[in-house]
């Protein structure tokens, strides 16, 4: 099991935003009360601070002060957020998952990804390594909704290809002739969580999985 990270950058950025913010105000808030207070004490008696005046600079150091007080309670509730956000992700750790995605692994000869056609037709699949290297291409009949596409190892040269990761890229057409998208999804035990990116990712041995592209959970008893 593995976990990268304290919490997610975004939460790291957004915490120094508003303490950079909090800071600014506090130094505008002390400045405000040192100037008020310096006005108070050197106005003349003959010529005391005008009442609206002084009415005005009071509501403006209460705005100033509730500001310091919002963004601190924003700061606040970030940290939670971070925290809650940090503690969710761990939870897929040892569960099956469904994403969104086109790389997944050939272990021993065996790789899958699930496809979704919206309407039938076929399908130039193409496979390739981590390289970028093409390692089969092959034409396929899809049909209309979900489909599992799976692949031995085979290569169009027909070797068997060595264990790793392999990106799936399908042209589809409809019965028309007509160009369709061919989502495709990738399956996995996710074995640790990396919280250096923006959002947390989803560890599948190699493969990193953005939580957001998650559809579906399978945790075995």
């Amino acid at each position: 099991m593995a976990v990268s990270g304290a919490s997610s950058s975004s939460s790291t950025s957004n915490n120094t935003t508003v303490n950079g913010s909090t800071s600014g105000i506090a130094n505008n808030f002390d400045q405000f009360l040192l100037l008020l207070t310096t006005q108070l004490k050197n106005q003349s008696p003959l010529d005391p601070l005008d009442t609206n005046q002084f009415t005005a600079q009071l509501v403006q150091f209460a705005g100033v002060e509730q500001q310091l007080k919002t963004n601190e309670t924003l700061g606040s509730l970030l940290s939670l957020s971070a925290a809650g956000t940090a503690t969710n992700a761990v939870g897929f750790i040892g569960a099956k998952i469904t994403a969104d995605g086109a790389t997944t692994r050939l272990i021993e000869g065996k790789a899958e990804w699930k496809v979704n056609m919206a309407s039938a037709g076929t399908g130039t699949v193409t496979i390739k390594d981590s390289k970028g290297n093409v390692v089969q291409t092959a034409t396929k009949t899809l049909v209309a909704g979900d489909q599992t596409y799976s692949w031995d190892g085979t290569t169009s040269t027909g070797t068997k290809a060595p264990d790793g990761e392999y990106t799936i890229t399908i042209d589809a057409k409809n019965v028309a002739g007509e160009a369709v998208t061919a989502k495709t999804q990738i399956s996995g035990i996710v074995d640790g969580v990396d919280f250096t990116s923006s959002i947390p990712m989803l560890k599948i041995g190699s493969i990193s999985v953005p939580i957001d592209k998650v559809k579906s959970v399978v945790r075995s008893e």
